[in-house]
């Protein structure tokens, strides 16, 4: 089994090593609803979240059920359970961004798009970020900008002691959450870059980054181009392996920006 030690289930792990479900094959909903009581989890018309068995009662989109009636549909067991309980988990750990993300949803899909129109460009990114996405904090410019134009040496190696000192990395999708249960070198996130000033009191972790990220998600900022590539096992930290700098010299993974290059 993934070990949930592992430093990129770090903003989980609260949850995850009291729910895990791989030993019995089934999720505890009682347990889960139980947590999403003490985090007093809603959506963003402040209906109280819980977490329901996905099949039961009258179907209707995923969306729709969080959004109108507060209820998350979970598969307790068998195929897409590891990947509904890391669902919860992001609930759990991001509650004010999920929200978010189920109501850029539910916006989108009151405005009658043509289901043979497929689901527009808010809603593709909104799934990038939900599924695939970590939040990539810090609070040196520098950093930042070499994520954007993946000059993957000044971020990870040239710059190594500043990113320990001024960035971490989150992991908020819960479908990478999964696949990190087997990690592989070419596993990539979808970033969304949380800029803060060195001043700041924003804790890059916690309910406060919660909160920053959920007011900065809105139509007019989220869109594919604005999620960055970043193969997660290059964080510092993250995979032994990648403090050898020869780790970062592989184009197949480590693929330059156009003026990175």
């Amino acid at each position: 089994m993934g070990a949930l030690d592992a430093p990129w289930f770090e903003s989980i792990r609260p949850w995850a090593t009291r729910s895990d479900p791989r030993p019995e094959g089934r999720i505890d909903l009682a347990l889960l609803n139980r947590f999403a009581g003490d985090r007093g989890l809603c959506n963003e018309d402040g209906r109280p979240l819980r977490f329901v068995e996905a099949g039961r009662g009258r179907a209707q989109p995923y969306e729709r059920s969080v959004g109108d009636a507060g209820t998350v549909p979970t598969r307790v067991h068998g195929p897409g359970m590891l990947h509904d309980w890391f669902n919860a988990l992001a609930w759990l750990a991001f509650p004010r961004t999920k929200a978010r993300l189920n109501r850029l949803h539910c916006d989108a899909l009151a405005d009658g798009r043509p289901a043979r129109a497929g689901r527009g460009p808010l809603r593709d990114a909104a799934t990038l970020l939900d599924e695939s996405g970590a939040l990539f904090v810090c609070r040196d410019p520098a950093l930042s900008a070499g994520l954007r134009l993946r000059d993957w040496r000044a971020l990870f190696v040239d710059g190594r002691d500043r990113f320990t000192a001024g960035a971490a990395v989150r992991v908020l999708g819960h479908g990478l959450h999964e696949k990190l249960l087997a990690p592989y070198k070419a596993l990539c996130a979808h970033a969304w870059v949380v800029e803060l000033a060195p001043g700041s009191t924003v804790s890059p972790s916690g309910d406060e980054l919660d909160a920053a990220v959920a007011a900065a998600l809105r139509p007019q900022t989220l869109h594919a181009t604005a999620l960055c590539p970043l193969p997660l096992l290059g964080v510092p930290g993250w995979c032994e392996a990648n403090a050898d700098p020869a780790f970062y010299d592989d184009p197949g993974v480590f693929r330059p920006g156009r003026r990175a290059r």
